[in-house]
C-alpha cells in the first residue's frame, strides 16, 4: 500500500483504493448499508467513527479544543473549519469568479448562483429555489406560519438624518456641532 498502487476498484463508480477495507467502506455509499447504530436514538451510520462522533451529541463530550480561543468541539472536522477563522485560510475557490471560501458547503452553495440551479421545488406552487432554507422559508407562505406582527422598518425611517445639532450647555452659551 506504500507503493501508491490502488488495486481495489469499485464496480459501481470505478473509484480505486489501496486497501480492501477502504473499498468496503466506500461501497456503503452505493448500497446504503449502515451497520453502526446508536443505542440511544437508533440513528445508523455507514462508518464507526461517524457513530462515535454522533454519540457525543448525547454525552456532550467535546474533546477537540481550539488552541487560539479555547472553544471546544465534538467533531474534529468542525474544529478544523473553525480554525480557519483564525488563519483566514479559504481553500475552496470558485472556478467561475475566483472567490474563495473557508468551507466546501459554502462554495457549493455559491456555485448555484453561477449555474442558476434551483433544485428545491415547492410542492404546492412549483416555485424553485437554489437553497433548501429558501424553500423552507417560502413554504411558510402556504401554511400561514409566517404571520407575524413585526414589520421591518428601514433604518433611515427610524433614525433622524444627521444634521447640525445645537446643544445648550448653559443659558449664556450655545455650541454648534
Amino acid at each position: 500500500t506504500h507503493t501508491g498502487q490502488k488495486p481495489y476498484q469499485c464496480t459501481q463508480c470505478d473509484k480505486t483504493f489501496s486497501q480492501r477495507s477502504s473499498l468496503t467502506i466506500h461501497q456503503r455509499i452505493h448500497t446504503g448499508e449502515k451497520p453502526y447504530q446508536c443505542s440511544q436514538c437508533g440513528k445508523a451510520f455507514s462508518q464507526k467513527h461517524a457513530l462515535i462522533e454522533h454519540q457525543r451529541t448525547h454525552t456532550g463530550e467535546k474533546p477537540y479544543q481550539c488552541s487560539q480561543c479555547d472553544k471546544v468541539f465534538s467533531q474534529k472536522h468542525v474544529l478544523i473549519g473553525h480554525q480557519r477563522i483564525h488563519t483566514g485560510e479559504k481553500p475552496y475557490q470558485c472556478s467561475q469568479c475566483d472567490k474563495a471560501f473557508s468551507h466546501k458547503h459554502v462554495l457549493i452553495s455559491h456555485q448555484k448562483m453561477h449555474t442558476g440551479e434551483k433544485p428545491y421545488q415547492c410542492s404546492q406552487c412549483n416555485k424553485s429555489f437554489s437553497h433548501k432554507d429558501f424553500l423552507k422559508e417560502h413554504q411558510k407562505t402556504h401554511t400561514g406560519d409566517n404571520q407575524c406582527s413585526y414589520t421591518p422598518i428601514p433604518k433611515d425611517d427610524l433614525l433622524p438624518k444627521k444634521t447640525d445639532c445645537i446643544f445648550i450647555i448653559s443659558e449664556s452659551s450655545l455650541f454648534q456641532w
